[in-house]
């Protein structure tokens, strides 16, 4: 059960890179370059406060999982 929880750690760690990609190149840059007051704002709240809380948590989580803070021995 360790090794599957390690296994997916990484998988974490790969869709919070995964997220990161997608969410800067198809919203968060094409918003701030618009030049449209709304999609600037709209970017900005993408860039700035939506993707490193969901990106920052999926990776710290999938990091963790991975170094085996979740395993049964330190339950």
């Amino acid at each position: 059960m360790d090794s599957i929880k390690k296994i997916l750690g990484f998988v974490w760690i790969v869709l919070a890179a995964a997220m990161l990609y997608y969410g800067l190149t198809t919203m968060g840059i094409p918003k701030l370059t618009s030049g449209k007051q709304e999609d600037l704002v709209f970017g900005i709240i993408i860039v700035f406060i939506l993707l490193p809380i969901c990106v920052g948590g999926m990776a710290v989580f999938g990091w963790y999982a991975l170094k085996g803070e979740y395993s049964q021995d330190k339950m």
